[in-house]
C-alpha cells in the first residue's frame, strides 16, 4: 500500500520546481502520488491515459516522467521511447505491479532511469527523485561552468572599443576555420591572447596549444627545437627529441616573433606547411602532423619581404587570414575596463581602486609605448604600493601626455634639474626615438644606438618602457 504521510527529505532548497509528468491509470494511486510529490515542492502533471500521455510528451517539456508500465491507449515502454526521441534529457521511471526481468532489462536498455515494483513507499520514490535532482543540479552547474569558461576564454581580450569589437568579431568568424593566421601588432598588445582565443573557440580546443617564442631560442638550437631530432643525429644528440610541431599535433602551434625566424630555415617551415609533415634532424622518414599554425609579428612581415629578409612565398602561406591588433593608444576607451580587469586579476584592494580611479584621466592621455603589458605592470605596482603618491605611481615624465616630454631647461623661471635628472631625461628621449625607429625591435635599436643589446635591455627595464620578459 502507498502511504501518504509527509516525508522529511534532506533535499536542498530548490531554485525552481522539478516538473514531473505522472502517468497512472489507477485514480487513487495517481491522486496519492500527486499529493505526496506536491508537498515536497514538485510541479506535477497527472495523467491517467497512455494516448493522452504521448501527446503531452510530444508537446510539453518535463524533467521527469513517472509512468506505469501497463496503461490504456499506450504502454509505458512506448511512452519511454517517445520521450527519449522528443526529450532526450528527460528521465523516465517505470512503475509496475507485474515486474519481470525481461521487461526491466528492456526498459533500462531503452533509456529508463529506474524501474520500480509496486507497491513501493513514497520514501523510496522521493529518494530516487532526490538523486535525480542532484544529478540535474550538477549537470546544470557543469553547463554553467563550461559557459563561464568559454566566456572567460573569449574575454581574454578585454575592451568595448570599436577596434576591440571588430577584433572579437573576426575571432568568432575565423576561429573554427582550419587556416593559417598571421597576427601583427606592437609589442605588448596581446597577440598571444588573440592566438589563445582563436584556439579556445575552435574545434581543437581540447587539443594542445603550444606557444614558442622565436626570440627566446638560440639560433643553433632552432631547427632541433621546432622540428625535432633523432638520437645520434649530431654531436650532443644523446636521445630523440620531439619538436614543437609534433607536440602540437592535433592542436594549434603559436609561433611568436616569427620575424625572428632564421632565413635559412624558412624554407623548411614552408615545406612543413605545404606537405603537412615534419622531418626530424637525422630522421629517415617524415612524420605526418595535423596542426593549425598561428604566427605573430611585432613588425610588418611585408616590409621584411620587401627588404629580402623574409621569404615572400612563406609570407603568403602564413598570411591567409591577417589579424591586426590595435595599439592601446588607439583604443583608449578600453583603458577603464582593462584597469578594472587587472585590479580584479591581481587582487587590488579598495585603496588601489580609489588610486586607479583618480589616475584614469591621466592614463587615457598617455601614449603607452608598452601597450597593455605596460598598463598591467603599472596596475601591479599600484596594488603592491598603494600608499605611494599618485605622481610616484606613474613612470616619470611619461605619465600623462601624448605630447613630447618638455625640456626642463626651456624656461628661466623653472628650477634647474640635477645633472643626473637631465641626463636621464636625454637618455630616455634617445632610447624612445631609437625604439620607435626600429618598430620595437630591440636588436635594431641597439645597433642604431651603437649599444650592446644587454645594455639597452637594462635601460628599457630601468625606464619601464616594456615590462616583463623583453623580446629581441
Amino acid at each position: 500500500m502507498l502511504r501518504a504521510e509527509p516525508f522529511f527529505t534532506f533535499f536542498w532548497e530548490r531554485s525552481s520546481a522539478m516538473k514531473i509528468l505522472l502517468i497512472e491509470d489507477e485514480k487513487i494511486t495517481r491522486i496519492t502520488l500527486s499529493n505526496t510529490l506536491r508537498k515536497e515542492g514538485y510541479e506535477v502533471t497527472p495523467c491517467g491515459d497512455g494516448t493522452e500521455a504521448l501527446k503531452l510528451v510530444q508537446g510539453t517539456s518535463f524533467d521527469v516522467i513517472l509512468t506505469d508500465l501497463r496503461l490504456p491507449g499506450a504502454s509505458g515502454l512506448s511512452i519511454l521511447k517517445t520521450a527519449k526521441e522528443h526529450q532526450p534529457k528527460t528521465e523516465v521511471i517505470l512503475m509496475t505491479a507485474y515486474a519481470t526481468v525481461d521487461t526491466a532489462v528492456e526498459a533500462l536498455k531503452n533509456g529508463a532511469y529506474d524501474y520500480m515494483t509496486k507497491p513501493f513507499s513514497p520514501e523510496s520514490l522521493l529518494v530516487r527523485l532526490g538523486n535525480l535532482e542532484k544529478i540535474h543540479k550538477f549537470e546544470n552547474e557543469n553547463q554553467t561552468l563550461r559557459a563561464r569558461i568559454m566566456s572567460f576564454e573569449k574575454r581574454l581580450i578585454i575592451g568595448e572599443s570599436v577596434q576591440t569589437r571588430k577584433l572579437l568579431e573576426l575571432i568568432d568568424l575565423v576561429a573554427d576555420r582550419d587556416t593559417s593566421i598571421l597576427i601583427e601588432g606592437e609589442s605588448g598588445t596581446g597577440k598571444e591572447l588573440v592566438a589563445r582565443a582563436l584556439h579556445n573557440q575552435s574545434s581543437r580546443r581540447k587539443q594542445p596549444f603550444i606557444a614558442v617564442n622565436c626570440a627566446a631560442i638560440p639560433e643553433s638550437l632552432f631547427e632541433s627545437e621546432l622540428f625535432g631530432h633523432e638520437k645520434g643525429s649530431f654531436s650532443g644528440a644523446h636521445r630523440q627529441h620531439i619538436g614543437y610541431f609534433e607536440r602540437a599535433d592535433g592542436g594549434s602551434l603559436f609561433i611568436d616573433d616569427i620575424d625572428d625566424f632564421p632565413l635559412a630555415l624558412q624554407v623548411k617551415l614552408l615545406r612543413v606547411l605545404q606537405e603537412r609533415q615534419v622531418q626530424r634532424i637525422g630522421g629517415k622518414k617524415p612524420v605526418p602532423i595535423h596542426i593549425r599554425l598561428i604566427a605573430a609579428s611585432k613588425i610588418s612581415l611585408w616590409e621584411m619581404v620587401q627588404k629580402k629578409t623574409f621569404r615572400e612565398d612563406l609570407f603568403y602561406r602564413l598570411n591567409i587570414v591577417p589579424i591586426h591588433v590595435t595599439p592601446l593608444r588607439e583604443r583608449i576607451s578600453d583603458i577603464p575596463l582593462l584597469v578594472d580587469h587587472f585590479l580584479e586579476k591581481h587582487g587590488g584592494n579598495e585603496i588601489a581602486r580609489q588610486k586607479s580611479v583618480a589616475l584614469l584621466p591621466r592614463l587615457t592621455k598617455y601614449h603607452w609605448p608598452g601597450n597593455i603589458r605596460q598598463l598591467e605592470n603599472l596596475m601591479q605596482r599600484i596594488i603592491a604600493l598603494p600608499e605611494l603618491p599618485l605622481d610616484e605611481q606613474l613612470p616619470g615624465e611619461r605619465n600623462a601626455q601624448n605630447e613630447p616630454t618638455p625640456n626642463p631647461l626651456k624656461a628661466a623661471e623653472e628650477s634647474y634639474p640635477s645633472y643626473k635628472q637631465f641626463m636621464e631625461h636625454k637618455d630616455l628621449e634617445i632610447i624612445t626615438w631609437a625604439m620607435k625607429k626600429a618598430n620595437g625591435n630591440t636588436s635594431l635599436a641597439a645597433k642604431t644606438l651603437d649599444l650592446p643589446r644587454s645594455t639597452l635591455r637594462s635601460k628599457l627595464k630601468k625606464y619601464n618602457l616594456y615590462d616583463g620578459e623583453l623580446k629581441r
